[in-house]
Parts: structure tokens; C-alpha cells; sequence
């Protein structure tokens, strides 16, 4: 296998971990309500503590990636972020689990621009679709692992403090093998004379008449709008279901306990979308389709997929609501590895750890409204408001995908 893919996989890591540490307090969240006596606003706090930070770091942490490199951000990046983990074992109430949170997510920001930016250094563009879709199906599989394996420390320990030190620890094994593994491929040095030439055309192509950018001078571009829009709108349906899906289960009636496998399926669901919508869009490419029609082409029926959480509120059946939720997912990974592919398609390398962290940041504050939306909704009335938007703001955010960004575009940083 060419090693770039490889390359991949270690991202793939990297992104399963994040996932499993911040899923660690989703799955404990009815645990931790019983035995600090939180209401549903109140863990809306522990919530928005997180995407406060990541939030504000995303920003950051991608302008910050392009100063510092891949190889060297992404290992400040995780050791924060799992030291973080561990540490939350400490917490002894609100204050403290909102203080962690926050931490946590200033250390996790970096993941996604940082992996975007190593499949733009890596990947020719025809390719990047699949890379990123194995990258951020990380995200599936960790929220999928994340259930079973954080209730199975609960239930050996009798206590949930272990499972933040455990998951934590998973980082720094991680890290360890980034920095013997990744190298930029100018100077890895187990990488083929071929697949550098292969590799190093492609960026010199795209490089042409490159020079350096500002935010201000990307956000004066409407397709940069779009990526971000896009992102804003489309993201808190995720995180709605990673961080909510536990207590919908048991507001419909559900023990956790009994219902691992229904919690599983909806992100093993995600994980093929991540596929599906990477491999399509790099399929068309290759046969000749303009590379960015082909992902919005995945972005329209991923937008329609995220309607079908609507029936869900006239349900109670356990396997209905987990096949809807199932195809939700699917559909909105589909979608989501298209917008984590725009920036590395319509940017030079330099620019896309920036831009990636600008939609980032968009889709952060998004994130933050709904989740303070969700917990002050759901204490007064009950999911299915909830349910009815998180299933029509995907549909304007696939109409500003097509009206923002063209179909066909010269790669070019402003």
C-alpha cells in the first residue's frame, strides 16, 4: 500500500481517539446527572464548555498549524488533550466538569484542521475525498467504541473516574507513534522516489502564483462563506446526537445498559458514510466529473438524508428510531467529508489549516446556540422541537453549499 494511505490511517488514529475521550462524558452523562443532580440545562453547560473552547481555538489552532507544521501542531495538540482527559477524573462538580471541558476542547480544536492539512501535503486532490472520509471516520468509530467500552470501565471499577484516565492514556500512545511515523513527504524517509514525484507535482501545481494569505483577505471570498456556513449549519446535528443520543434513549424510555448495540449502530452508520460520500466524489472524479460538482453531488443527498430524523417523534420503537438515526448519520458524514475536503480542494496547502479552522470555529458557535437551545427545550417541552430543526437546518445549509461555492474553480490562496 503507497504510503500517503498509511499516512491516512494515522490520522484515522488520531481522530478515533479524540472521539473516544470526548464521547467518554456523553455515555457517563446519565450516570453523572443521577449522582450530581444535574438537569438537562445543566449539562448544557458541561457542553458548551467544550465548544466554547474549541470554538475559539479552531481559529487559532489552524493559523497556528500553518506556522508551526502538521508534524509539531498536532503533538502539542493530543498531549493537551489526553493530559486534559485524565485529568477530568478530578472533577467534583459543575464547576469542575466545566473547567475540564473547556480545557479539553482548546486541545482537541486542532484535530480536524490539522489532519485537513496533512491530506492537502499528502494526497493529490482526485484522492483527497477518500482521505479525508478515512480520517474523519475516526470520529464514527470512536463515538461507536466510546459506549461500550466506557460502560464496561464503569461496571469493572463501580465508579466513572477510571474511564476519563483510560481513554485519556490512548492519546499518549498515539503520540508516540506520530512522532516516529509522520514525516512531510519532502522528507520522509520511507517514501518511494515515485510517490514523491507523484505527490510534490501535485502541490507544485497547485502552488502556482502562491502566495501568503490574511483572514481577512479568505473570508472576502464567498466560497470561504460557504465552507463556513456550511460547517454552522450542519455540525450541531452531529454533536446533538453524540452528546444527546444517551439521554434521548432514556427520555423514550430506555435503560442505557440494554441499549449498547442501538447506540453503536447510528456511528457505525456514520462510518460509512464517511465512505460512501468520500469514495463517490473521488469516483466521479476519476471519471472525469469537475472534482467540485462530484462533492456536491454527495452534499445533495446528504442533506436530504438528515430529513429522516423527523419520523422519529412519532415512535417508540427502539429499532425504528435507531435505523433513522442510522441513516441521519450516514447521511450527515457523507456530507461533513465533503465540507472537510472544500478546503484542500479550493486552497493552496498553506491556507488550509486556516480555513478548515475558520469553518471550524463557524460550526463551533453554531454548536454552542443549539446546545443551550437543546437543554432549555428539552427541560421545558420535550426532543421533538429539537428533532423538526435538526432535520430542516441541513437543507439550507446544502442551498448555501450550491449557491456559495461553484462548480468548478482554479486553485488559488488569495
Amino acid at each position: 500500500m503507497p504510503l500517503r494511505w498509511w499516512m491516512a490511517l494515522l490520522l484515522f488514529g488520531s481522530s478515533t481517539i479524540n472521539y473516544i475521550d470526548r464521547q467518554t462524558l456523553s455515555v457517563l452523562a446519565p450516570y453523572l446527572k443521577t449522582e450530581f443532580r444535574w438537569t438537562n440545562t445543566d449539562f448544557a453547560m458541561v457542553v458548551i464548555s467544550f465548544r466554547l473552547a474549541y470554538t475559539i481555538f479552531q481559529a487559532l489552532a489552524g493559523r497556528a498549524l500553518d506556522k508551526l507544521g502538521t508534524k509539531r501542531g498536532l503533538t502539542i495538540a493530543v498531549l493537551w488533550y489526553s493530559a486534559v482527559a485524565m485529568l477530568t477524573s478530578l472533577a467534583s462538580g459543575l464547576r469542575g466538569f466545566c473547567a475540564f471541558r473547556f480545557l479539553l476542547g482548546a486541545g482537541e480544536a486542532a484535530n480536524w484542521p490539522g489532519a485537513t492539512k496533512a491530506v492537502s501535503e499528502w494526497f493529490p486532490k482526485a484522492q483527497r475525498g477518500l482521505a479525508v472520509a478515512i480520517f474523519d471516520s475516526g470520529s464514527a468509530v470512536g463515538s461507536a467504541v466510546a459506549p461500550a467500552l466506557v460502560i464496561g470501565l464503569y461496571q469493572a471499577f463501580g465508579t466513572w473516574r477510571p474511564a476519563f484516565i483510560i481513554t485519556g492514556l490512548l492519546g499518549l500512545a498515539w503520540v508516540a507513534l506520530w512522532r516516529v511515523a509522520y514525516h512531510p513527504p519532502e522528507t520522509h524517509p520511507r517514501l518511494s522516489a515515485a510517490e514523491r514525484s507523484l505527490i510534490m507535482e501535485g502541490r507544485a501545481a497547485e502552488s502556482e502564483h502562491d502566495t501568503p494569505s490574511s483572514w481577512l483577505a479568505l473570508l472576502a471570498r464567498k466560497e470561504t462563506w460557504g465552507i463556513v456556513l456550511g460547517k454552522s449549519l450542519t455540525d450541531p446535528i452531529w454533536f446533538f446526537i453524540t452528546d444527546w443520543f444517551a439521554i434521548y434513549l432514556v427520555s423514550k424510555g430506555f435503560r442505557i445498559e440494554n441499549t449498547l448495540v442501538g447506540f453503536w449502530i447510528p456511528f457505525m452508520a456514520a462510518d460509512l458514510g464517511n465512505f460512501a460520500g468520500g469514495g463517490l466524489s473521488s469516483w466521479l472524479a476519476h471519471r472525469g466529473w469537475p472534482v467540485l460538482k462530484a462533492r456536491k453531488l454527495v452534499v445533495l443527498f446528504g442533506g436530504a438524508g438528515m430529513t429522516l430524523l423527523i419520523p422519529t417523534i412519532a415512535t417508540s420503537n427502539l429499532a425504528a428510531i435507531v435505523t433513522l438515526f442510522a441513516i441521519a448519520t450516514f447521511s450527515y458524514a457523507a456530507w461533513s467529508t465533503m465540507a472537510l475536503t472544500f478546503p484542500a480542494d479550493l486552497y493552496a496547502t498553506r491556507a488550509v489549516a486556516t480555513v478548515s479552522g475558520m469553518s471550524g470555529c463557524g460550526a463551533g458557535i453554531g454548536t454552542i446556540l443549539s446546545t443551550l437551545l437543546i437543554g432549555r427545550i428539552t427541560d421545558r417541552y420535550s426532543f421533538e422541537p429539537v428533532l423538526i430543526g435538526a432535520s430542516l437546518v441541513p437543507v439550507l445549509a446544502t442551498a448555501l453549499v450550491f449557491l456559495l461555492i461553484p462548480d468548478r474553480h482554479n486553485v488559488r490562496t488569495p
